[in-house]
């Protein structure tokens, strides 16, 4: 099993010093990764289910924050849960996920991505609510395509995108692409996991029936893509104040990385709780 962290902005904020304390401090505990969460844009009214979001939500952005992050740390890979991939256009993306991985030293490598749940952010950015899945699955197409190509450029002719003879450097670091897992809680995501992605990480709202339906579900569109199901990574939110017997059970259910996240928002506290899951689960020998 593999541990990381998330950090949220809209509830810690986007302050430079305590985002590279906090990654440091998961560094130093030996802690796998560090995630972050998008929005592009809020407004009011805006509701996920039944939880509104108030849209004074301090929302960094994700690749922004990591790639600060970057910089003052030295081995805690970067991740994302999730980024919003229909609202980015995967040529610019393809070039800045490959570019963070670079100057990273190859640790962009858990980028985890959705297809968004508010219309009025589809619409923000000019993106037709109803296609934002079709779009997710192009833009992964098109970023492995890119990463993959060489100088003679490569072509891509889809619903969304189109283009001829494209070249896209500097390449991810040491790989022919970086990862992408998808994220959600529908059974589309699962689908999408097990059509595309490296791995799949869903919601922290669904069923214990709801979630075994949908890994099963990404398991089976794996094999019958003709793609391998045992190496489709499983991943799953938890708390820094979760027992040994909740994670055993996790791992018994097939989870491979689990994504804790503290329970309190006071700095000295934050630290204390990852220092005890750290000596919990010997993250440090």
């Amino acid at each position: 099993m593999k541990f990381a962290v998330s950090y949220s902005t809209p509830h810690f904020g986007v302050d430079p010093d305590r985002i590279t304390a906090y990654a440091q401090d998961a560094e130093d505990c030996g802690f796998e990764a560090l995630y972050l969460p998008e929005h592009i844009a809020l407004y009011p009214g805006a509701k996920i289910g039944s939880m509104e979001l108030p849209p004074s939500l301090p929302y960094g952005d994700p690749l922004d924050c990591l790639t600060f992050v970057a910089a003052a740390t030295q081995r805690i890979l970067l991740g994302t849960a999730v980024l919003l991939l229909p609202y980015h256009h995967p040529v610019v993306l393809a070039k800045r996920l490959a570019t963070i991985d670079v100057l990273s030293k190859g640790r962009m490598r858990l980028l985890t991505v959705g297809v968004g749940a508010l219309p009025g952010e589809a619409q923000a950015v000019g993106v037709d609510f109803s296609t934002r899945g079709r779009r997710a699955d192009e833009a992964i197409d098109v970023m492995r395509l890119l990463w993959a190509g060489g100088e003679e450029g490569v072509s891509f002719d889809g619903e969304f995108f189109k283009f001829d003879g494209l070249c896209s450097f500097p390449k991810p670091s040491g790989i022919a692409h970086l990862p992408i897992h998808v994220g959600g809680s529908s059974r589309a995501a699962a689908r999408r996991a097990g059509l595309r992605g490296d791995g799949y990480f869903p919601g922290g709202v669904l069923t214990p029936d709801e979630r075994r339906i949908q890994i099963e579900l990404a398991h089976a569109t794996a094999i019958e893509a003709g793609r391998s199901a045992e190496t489709l990574e499983y991943t799953r939110w938890g708390s820094l104040d979760m027992s040994t017997d909740h994670v055993e059970a996790l791992a018994a259910q097939g989870v491979t990385r689990v994504v804790v996240s503290p329970t309190t928002t006071e700095r000295d506290r934050q630290r204390d709780e990852m220092s005890a899951f750290a000596e919990r689960f010997a993250l440090t020998r």
